[in-house]
């Protein structure tokens, strides 16, 4: 009570103040997609501040999701590709999409500090000052966290509670859209009815992914409907397919556990716990009993140092279905407690699983084998800031992109950026629904997972309010999109291609003197390609095996879609029908030096680099001609080693003459020969190291 005291005494020493800062660029939201917006604006030349409301950066890519989400690794472009090659460099790598939460914020922070970013954290956003269609300023509130032990947290001197960012272009990063609601922009929240975009896969589905199996009972006394509902189940209707709701999917913790005695923290009955909130987990179990955890209550991904990205899986796992309903229009306070009651469940769960004497013995004993990491989140209790908001608000632009973008029906010209993933929507309700012999059994509600299509654009006008409504606001995360092309567009990696993608346009408004729907697209697309690590560098040029116009095969290879190709497939050779080649073009003959690198997949599995050894099915002495433009090498290469990674065949001057090509070979290889993509990066030189080559 005394630290309460001297806060509010504090406070009002600054409220009057309100002191003012005027930049080019306000960002609001450090998720992954801010820091890119952020770094993008200030190594434009903008002068830019970056607004967080939580403590921390990099959102969910910092917070838990080391098993990236990809579709399409060829689709990820620009600083979002730079950011898995740091995370490679860091773990003695070319590139990596696996990672640990602190070592992602690390990198983060490391962008920032590179391009002298100013970055305020927990400023909430109260208002935003809007005329003629332009905001002309937002006004952000300090927050006042309470600390593990919940006291008040009391600020020095200096900090001032409330500010004033005035701006000429602002970037909304946030899951939630805050600063375009803010300002009257349209959006929407749930599920639109099929009917309204011509879709097939949006609205209500009750499908079998995630599912519980048939005849679990839905009372708290099996057969008895007067006993009530067991916890979380919904007294909603189902309503018919393809209807549209205000359901959102479910949000949940993306989990870094750890199994190593020297850095696990044992996983403790947390305050709150209710087992009865897992009864249905007990009723699932009863009628099938798995032999392990991983993609059967959950679904476990190795990270590197003996650490875990645990996501949702089955009928009654991670996700908490139904606990997010108001989340999306809900004020901070309401949220938090939202965040809590996740969080709650989630500790909830694993201390059940555990050791709750009902479960079966062998999935307790594999439970206990896992901890809460002693290094991950050192500042929240070794548990993750950032609960899985997978969708919140969803604006309603210029252009809203939809199950027609994502199957290739519908194709846009003013792309800033690509999207793969499969159309993804977790479960949004947890209902009774009654089996054809009039028996009442639980069902969760609205999981789909459709894919199989390539990589497709995303319009920049999804990124923009429509015509006539904010002139300088571009929503690069909650962008506008239905509920069900949201679900593929909604990753992490396409995230960061967007902001920077927003990014460049704001710069490029500025600079025009333009609204953001008025800037010239192809001069936008162009400077995206001709600078995508916004350092002035040439552009790397990766060839991808499916890129029919620069890639020429001869003989008969197999297309394999499956296992850790780097983009939609590769190509398989076993060495039983004749001589084979793939052979790379360039673009163009680019004179200069270039580290030329051929990525190796693993045939089958995922990928992640860190699960596999060598691979002695595959060739060890793998024949690689490089044309150089004026002459051709003869280079080896062992495929054995380095599964999912890139390997590298060296630096290489390429030379004004023909056109260069990377072209690989069965000749004389024993072993199955694999064909990916190739890539070449032009190695950065300085001038004195030009002077000593001439």
């Amino acid at each position: 009570m005394k630290q309460l005291v001297f806060l509010l005494l504090v406070i009002p020493f600054f409220v009057g103040a309100q002191p003012t800062t005027t930049v080019d660029v306000c960002v609001f939201g450090s998720t992954s997609a801010g820091v890119m917006a952020a770094y993008t604006a200030k190594k434009a030349g903008k002068s830019v501040i970056l607004i967080e409301p939580g403590q921390h950066l990099g959102g969910l890519s910092a917070g838990g999701l080391g098993a990236t989400d990809i579709g399409n690794k060829y689709a990820i472009t620009g600083l979002a590709r730079d950011f898995y090659r740091r995370i490679g460099r860091h773990y003695g790598k070319f590139e990596q999409w696996t990672f640990e939460p602190h070592v992602a914020e690390g990198i983060f922070r490391q962008y920032l500090n590179e391009a002298g970013v100013s970055t305020f954290f927990t400023y909430r956003l109260v208002s935003a000052q809007v005329t003629n269609n332009s905001i002309e300023s937002i006004t952000v509130k300090l927050a006042i966290p309470r600390d593990q032990e919940g006291k008040w947290v009391v600020y020095p001197p200096g900090y001032s509670p409330i500010k004033v960012i005035r701006a000429k272009q602002f970037i909304d990063c946030t899951y939630e859209g805050d600063l375009m609601a803010k300002a009257g922009v349209a959006y929407t929240v749930g599920r639109e009815a099929n009917s309204q975009y011509g879709e097939t896969w949006n609205g209500v589905q009750l499908l079998d992914k995630h599912q519980f199996p048939d005849g679990v009972d839905p009372y708290v006394v099996p057969g008895k409907p007067e006993s009530g509902l067991l916890y979380g189940i919904s007294t909603a209707r189902l309503a018919p397919n393809g209807s549209g709701d205000k359901s959102i999917q479910a949000y949940n913790y993306r989990m870094c556990l750890t199994d190593d005695p020297a850095n696990r923290i044992a996983i403790a009955r947390p305050a709150g716990y209710d087992s009865t909130k897992y009864e249905l987990l007990l009723r699932q179990i009863a009628k099938h009993t798995p032999k392990e955890l991983t993609w059967n209550l959950m679904h476990f991904v190795a990270m590197p140092n003996r650490k875990t990205d645990i996501n949702n899986c089955g009928g009654f796992s991670t996700d908490m279905i139904g606990g997010n309903t108001d989340y999306a229009d809900a004020d901070y306070e309401r949220r938090a407690a939202i965040i809590r009651d996740h969080e709650q469940y989630t500790k909830g769960l694993f201390y059940f699983i555990g050791h709750d004497p009902r479960m079966p013995k062998h999935l307790r004993d594999e439970m206990l084998q896992w901890g809460y990491p002693k290094d991950e989140y050192v500042d929240n209790d070794h548990f993750s800031p950032q609960l899985y908001i997978r969708e919140a608000r969803r604006m309603v632009g210029e252009y809203v992109m939809t199950q027609a973008n994502c199957e290739g029906k519908a194709v846009v010209t003013d792309g800033v950026g690509m999207a793969a993933y499969t159309m993804d929507s977790h479960n949004c309700q947890r209902l009774v629904v009654v089996d054809k012999d009039g028996i009442p059994m639980v069902r969760n509600e609205g999981d789909v997972q459709v894919g199989g299509f390539p990589p497709y654009p995303v319009s920049y006008r999804a990124l923009v309010p429509k015509r006539g409504s904010i002139r300088n606001l571009i929503v690069p995360v909650c962008l506008s999109a239905s509920h069900i092309a949201y679900g593929s567009i909604r990753m992490e990696p396409v995230f960061m291609v967007l902001a920077q993608s927003a990014a460049v346009a704001a710069c490029q408004a500025i600079d025009e003197k333009q609204a953001v729907q008025d800037i010239n697209i192809k001069r936008l697309q162009a400077r995206l390609a001709q600078n995508p690590l916004m350092d002035g560098s040439l552009p790397e040029i990766l060839i991808d095996n499916d890129d029919t116009s620069h890639v020429q095969t001869r003989g008969a290879w197999l297309r394999e879609t499956k296992g850790g190709k780097y983009g939609t497939s590769m190509l398989l050779d076993d060495g039983k029908s004749g001589t084979k080649s793939i052979r790379f073009r360039l673009p163009q003959n680019r004179p200069g030096r270039y580290q030329v690198y051929i990525y190796n997949p693993i045939q089958a599995g995922g990928g992640n680099p860190d699960k596999y050894d060598r691979q002695l099915d595959k060739a060890s002495r793998v024949l690689v001609r490089l044309n150089t433009g004026n002459a051709v090498k003869q280079l080896k290469l062992d495929q054995q080693p380095q599964s999912n990674d890139w390997i590298s065949l060296g630096e290489h001057q390429l030379t004004t003459g023909t056109t260069p090509y990377l072209e690989l070979s069965n000749e004389g290889a024993t072993g199955t020969v694999v064909a990916d993509a190739v890539l070449f990066i032009p190695v950065k030189t300085t001038p004195a190291s030009r002077r000593t080559t001439r």
